[in-house]
């Protein structure tokens, strides 16, 4: 089986894909002695997730994907995008970033949004990329 280092620390998406992708050995970064916070400092999603990618190959010399996510809000000119995890500010605070959202999104209409997902994926020297959206609509009020 065929090993395939996933760059992320989160024990949860890793347990998702090792459900999905039963052909590789899903590792995850912890798998792989990396404890560095990967600098994702792109202008785009797929930008960082190349960074992401382009790192633990060239540092790991492992076949690797990585991915980037934002929520983008039409309303907003697309904002957060891919500022999402750090919309509040740097802590990466999810429930400051939903707040800071709905605050922002008060007495407006269109209410329009979108998921957009942007994959890198680096295998035997080849980079391949992927890109995925969920359309759907911000709600008034927090939940979940």
């Amino acid at each position: 089986m065929k090993d395939l280092v996933f760059a992320t620390h989160n024990a949860h998406k890793l347990e998702e894909l090792r459900a999905i992708l039963k052909d590789f050995n899903i590792l995850g970064l912890h798998d792989i002695n990396c404890h560095e916070d990967i600098v994702e400092d792109g202008e785009t999603l797929k930008d960082n997730a190349i960074i992401k990618a382009n790192y633990v190959t060239n540092n790991y010399h492992i076949d690797c994907f990585a991915d980037d996510t934002g929520l983008e809000v039409e309303t907003l000119n697309g904002a957060p995008g891919v500022f999402s995890a750090r919309y509040a500010g740097d802590g990466h605070d999810s429930e400051a970033n939903m707040q800071k959202l709905l605050h922002e999104l008060e007495g407006k209409d269109n209410r329009k949004a979108q998921f957009r997902t942007a994959i890198c994926l680096i295998m035997d020297g080849q980079e391949y990329l992927f890109e995925g959206i969920v359309k759907g609509e911000i709600i008034k009020e927090k939940r979940g």
